[in-house]
């Protein structure tokens, strides 16, 4: 927030809590159309991470000096951080150790790994997409 002035305070914290709104509602959205077992893969979770990535590495490589000085805080820390859920994604990895059979150890550790993976991959084609005119 080093960009903006201290008098655009309010209304940077006014679109990050706006965008924030829309973010969690969307990946409540998704959580609650992609539904998963105790235990299972957590396809939600990794969908929304990694297209979250996918879309702030699209997002803060589109954007320039001269884009609206609300428009990172909105898109980026509001919509796109309250949509992506690393919290979530560390608490189901949790539970899948915590089940402790040899299946679940290994939808942990692809799971666990696998996202992060994907995440990277995704927030790097994000940019690489991003850049292209």
């Amino acid at each position: 927030m080093s960009d903006v002035l201290q008098p655009e305070l309010p209304r940077v914290l006014g679109v990050v809590a706006l965008g924030g709104i829309i973010g969690s509602l969307a990946r409540y959205g998704l959580a609650t159309a992609i539904p998963h077992a105790v235990g299972g893969f957590p396809w939600a979770t990794f969908l929304t991470n990694v297209t979250g990535c996918l879309a702030i590495g699209i997002l803060f490589a589109r954007l320039t000096p001269q884009s609206h000085p609300l428009l990172r805080p909105f898109l980026g820390t509001g919509i796109l951080g309250g949509f992506t859920t690393f919290s979530t994604y560390t608490v189901e990895t949790e539970k899948l150790l915590h089940v402790q059979t040899h299946a679940h150890l290994m939808v942990a550790f692809a799971y666990f790994f696998g996202t992060i993976a994907a995440a990277l991959l995704a927030a790097t084609l994000g940019e690489w997409l991003g850049r292209r005119r």
